[in-house]
Formats: C-alpha cells, structure tokens, sequence
C-alpha cells in the first residue's frame, strides 16, 4: 500500500522540507503517493491537484508533488499563479534533480530536494507575507 512505501524518518524528512519550503513564501507545496498509475501522469496528477483543493489557493501558487512508486512515475504540476512566474524549463530541472535521487533508490531524498528548489522559487515570486496563512496541509497524501 502507497502510505506504506515511506518508513517515519523519510516521511518527517519530506514533511519537514514542506515546512521549511513554505516558511519563506505564500506558496503551497503537497506530496501525493500512489503505488500505481495507470493513466497519463499528468492527468493523474491533475486529478489530485483538484481532489487535494490545490487549485483553490488565493494567489494560485500551489504545487503538487506527484509519485507512483511501483510504476516509476512522477510529475511536478504547479498552478496557474506559480507557472506564469518560472522559467518555462523549471520543472524540468527540478525533475532531473530528483530523478537522480530515485535512480538509487532514494525516493525520499529525491522528494525533499524537489521541494527545496520548488521553495526558492516560489520565495521569489510569491515571498511570505506577514498575514500568511498555511491553506493546505503540510502531512503527504497517499492512494491506493
């Protein structure tokens, strides 16, 4: 089962790498965990987006981490807001960081850098601001 792919250590290390991500911008960043996809990944993780309310952000500057571990799929979707902000290749590069870790096996690794670079971006373009408030929660999601 998805949530039993993660062991305690490696779900605090990407819960906490949310938080830290989040600390400096008024960005949203969820993981969501599948065993498998059988669908266009992206159109899978569109689908949490929505199911997950990503899409429901005030500045529309929410991201979503997306795995299915078994089938060796994963997707970044950021929303509106923040996509219209990066550099069009920014996905991309934050997904070939990850990639690195997930080709040893270090899936949760891979997640925690990926949001450590989606963080400094959204630091740039959607900075904390002092009546900020956290609209999604920060605990990793998990499917079938």
């Amino acid at each position: 089962m998805a949530k039993d792919f993660f062991n305690k250590d490696e779900r605090k290390l990407i819960v906490d790498a949310i938080k830290e991500a989040e600390l400096n911008t008024s960005g949203e960043i969820r993981v969501h965990i599948d065993s498998k996809c059988e669908e266009d990944v992206m159109d899978r993780a569109a689908y949490w987006f929505e199911k997950l309310q990503m899409h429901k952000t005030e500045l529309r500057n929410g991201v979503l981490f997306y795995l299915a571990y078994e089938d060796h799929k994963f997707a970044i979707l950021g929303d509106a807001g923040i996509n219209q902000k990066v550099d069009a290749n920014f996905w991309e590069k934050d997904k070939e960081t990850m990639l690195n870790y997930f080709k040893q096996g270090e899936f949760a690794k891979g997640l925690s850098e990926g949001i450590k670079l989606s963080g400094e971006q959204l630091k740039v373009h959607f900075p904390y601001q002092s009546d900020d408030v956290n609209e999604l929660s920060d605990e990793i999601s998990f499917g079938k």
